[in-house]
């Protein structure tokens, strides 16, 4: 292979060759594969053909023969050169060239006689061969910021014509500016098969954005689809400019944890060596980039900052929050108090933040927090509170049991369902669990849950005389009872006839007593009357008549006779 130095004249030479084509038909063949160059194109009737004769242009207008074909006869070969084992006649007239060469880029022609026509067809021929392949070769170990380096060269080989190259960054061309970018090309041809090898080679100066870029190259021949070279990427080398400290723990952060600080830094390669400033302490880390802090506390909260040991300038800080909680509720635990006796319950809390309360007595919520001014039975139970802080959480608890003598709040009694029998209820208040006892025997004692302090005793009994029945209540702390009266069912029957009979004896009394009245005044009438007849004898005796009696002592003695009738009555 040689240098075409004179690459611009074989361009030329191509050129003119093409220009010269221009007005003749062309064909197209593609290097070391058969192709066929047409006669006449179908002008001439095959039956019209006397004969048919293939040459071709050896160059400054020598003409070379190829074969000939007479009507009802076989071809012959008449060429001697290296066509006489590549050609063969079709059926159409057409010329068959295998094993297709640059060198077979030249001027073809079908002579056709046809009666007293002699016709000629010539036909350029152009080959054209796809590069063999695309690869980069001298890869930079690496590309430094800011600087012009030698990227790679990429080599397209055994083409024609000539292969054009272009570079591309992310599938995106690059075009040289002769700043960052500098791209040179030349092409080799082979003597022997006259094909060209293009050599492209890319400097470029590397920004920080193109860490991890690919670089590929690529060329689109005359024939074919375009081709591409395997993608490349390359270490871009870069001083650190900025660095960060990264925190790394549980989150919420809390005592006994660990927690690991990295110091993270934008160079390239990163540096291996850095301080730790540790709440005032230096420590030095060597090959590595992070630092642990095991079992932290409170007192692990504060400031934190690392640098480069090359450049102490160049530091990053960090903020560090260990989350706390602790709460201490008094008293705590099992607490037993006397009825009547106060409690004061205190809740003490150091937090790193915000908290919340919240109570809760035997699993139920509570809308504030309980106050024992005066311990009653129904304010025993289990109190828990749990205190909340972001993500932590923690909870502490009573067991609270009032105690005292057990005191029966209500005696009563009920009639049963079915009128055959009676059911006495003692309700009671205590702690510890009262003993409940009757003084009669009785059935389907029943006796409910002992629930903060109170306890409800049933019997059923049936009397049959009227009885005094007492409920006997007693624990460690004392005795309480109660009597109520139970009178027997037959009695109770008795009782309501009698209290049927006593409302008869009830109206006849007040019927005696309305006619007693009425007799009471018959009487007084009666004597005002005889007290006004000796007035009126008195008077007689003075010169009155005997019939001189007033009207009003007429209505009178009427008055008195009716009201004598009505206490016959």
């Amino acid at each position: 292979m040689h240098l075409l130095s004179a690459s611009r004249v074989r361009v030329f030479l191509w050129a003119a060759l093409l220009h010269q084509a221009s007005s003749l038909e062309t064909v197209i063949g593609l290097y070391g594969e058969t192709f066929e160059i047409p006669c006449n194109n179908g002008a001439i009737k095959s039956e019209d053909i006397i004969m048919t004769k293939w040459k071709y242009d050896k160059g400054e207008g020598t003409p070379g023969d190829l074969l000939v074909k007479q009507k009802n006869q076989n071809v012959s070969i008449s060429a001697t050169d290296e066509y006489k084992d590549r050609i063969r006649l079709a059926e159409n007239s057409s010329l068959l060239l295998s094993a297709a060469k640059l060198s077979d880029q030249r001027t073809f022609t079908c002579m056709v006689v046809a009666g007293a026509d002699i016709t000629e067809y010539p036909v350029h021929v152009v080959i054209y061969k796809t590069a063999a392949g695309l690869e980069i070769s001298d890869r930079a170990e690496e590309l430094e910021i800011g600087k012009l380096t030698k990227l790679g060269t990429c080599v397209a080989k055994d083409s024609n014509p000539a292969a054009n190259i272009t570079w591309l960054k992310n599938n995106s061309p690059l075009e040289a500016d002769g700043k960052g970018i500098s791209i040179k090309a030349s092409v080799l041809v082979n003597p022997a098969t006259g094909l060209s090898t293009t050599t492209s080679t890319l400097e470029y100066s590397a920004q920080k954005e193109d860490t991890g870029a690919e670089f590929t190259c690529s060329t689109k021949p005359t024939v074919g689809s375009e081709l591409f070279s395997p993608p490349a990427t390359f270490t871009i080398t870069y001083s650190t400019e900025n660095i960060v400290l990264q925190v790394t723990a549980q989150d919420p952060l809390v005592e006994g944890d660990n927690v690991t600080l990295k110091c993270v830094a934008d160079g390239n390669p990163p540096p291996t060596a850095f301080n730790f400033y540790l709440k005032g302490a230096l420590v030095k880390v060597e090959n590595a980039n992070s630092y642990t802090i095991k079992n932290v506390t409170r007192n692990t909260s504060g400031e934190y900052k690392c640098s480069l040991i090359d450049d102490p300038s160049m530091e990053a800080s960090k903020e560090i929050t260990v989350n706390y909680l602790d709460i201490d509720l008094s008293p705590s635990g099992n607490i037993v108090k006397n009825a009547g006796d106060a409690l004061d319950l205190s809740l003490q809390i150091d937090a790193s933040g915000i908290s919340a309360v919240s109570w809760k007595k035997d699993n139920v919520v509570l809308d504030e927090e309980p106050n024992f001014a005066e311990l009653t039975y129904t304010d025993s139970g289990r109190y828990e509170c749990e205190v909340k802080m972001g993500g932590l959480s923690q909870k502490a608890f009573i067991e609270l049991t009032v105690e005292g003598v057990p005191v029966i709040k209500r005696l009563i009694k009920k009639r049963g369902e079915d009128g055959r029998h009676k059911v006495l209820i003692c309700e009671v208040e205590g702690s510890p669990k009262p003993a409940v006892s009757w003084s009669i025997n009785g059935t389907s004692l029943d006796e409910s849950p002992f629930v903060n302090g109170k306890i409800t005793h049933k019997i059923t009994v049936v009397p049959t005389a009227n009885l005094t029945v007492s409920c006997t209540v007693s624990n460690e702390f004392g005795v309480d009872s109660r009597t109520i009266n139970v009178s027997s069912l037959n009695e109770e029957v008795r009782m309501d006839k009698q209290d049927q009979s006593d409302d008869n004896d009830q109206t006849k009394l007040v019927v005696g007593v309305v006619v007693g009245l009425l007799v009471a005044a018959s009487v007084i009438a009666l004597a005002y009357l005889v007290y006004m007849k000796k007035s009126k004898q008195g008077s007689w005796k003075t010169g009155e008549k005997e019939d001189g009696s007033s009207e009003e002592e007429k209505k009178l003695e009427e008055k008195v006779e009716e009201n004598s009738q009505k206490a016959e009555v």
